[in-house]
């Protein structure tokens, strides 16, 4: 793999797992460790920690907004080439239920994708399968060449 457009997001997220790109630090504070990356779907666990709860010890949702979030994403990295990127630009979340520390699943999904904008959804569970939380979000994909730190040239 020589040139960017080469090398797909699957590819680096697969590296990413393997340890050999490093992990970005959001996803290292989440404790993301992907199970399953394929096309259109990452399926991923994270380590929700005590510092993350609540004072009631459930884990505050902003923390599971980016469990979410950092699950669809990667769903959607999975089908672009590298050199393209894909933040969200609207997100809605359910809580179904409070969720403690420990791990918890996630599974992004790639509903539809145009060349310019995708549509995702999410889920978060217990490692038992108890919902936590679901999630839909829309994303802007672009091109690293033709933009600069997510905003349009």
């Amino acid at each position: 793999m020589t040139a960017t457009t080469d090398i797909s997001g699957l590819d680096v997220l697969r590296a990413v797992s393997e340890g050999v790109v490093e992990m970005p630090p959001a996803a290292v504070l989440l404790g993301w460790k992907a199970l399953d990356l394929q096309p259109g779907r990452a399926r991923v666990q994270y380590a929700a920690r005590p510092d993350f709860c609540n004072p009631h010890g459930a884990i505050q949702g902003g923390f599971l907004a980016a469990m979410l979030d950092d699950a669809m994403g990667p769903a959607l990295f999975t089908t672009l080439p590298a050199d393209q990127f894909a933040p969200t630009i609207e997100m809605k979340v359910n809580f179904v239920r409070p969720a403690r520390p420990g791990p918890i699943i996630a599974e992004g999904t790639l509903v539809h994708k145009t060349s310019s904008i995708a549509f995702l959804e999410g889920m978060l569970t217990t490692v038992d399968g108890e919902l936590i939380a679901t999630a839909t979000a829309t994303a802007r994909i672009f091109n690293a060449s033709t933009s600069t730190n997510g905003h349009s040239r």
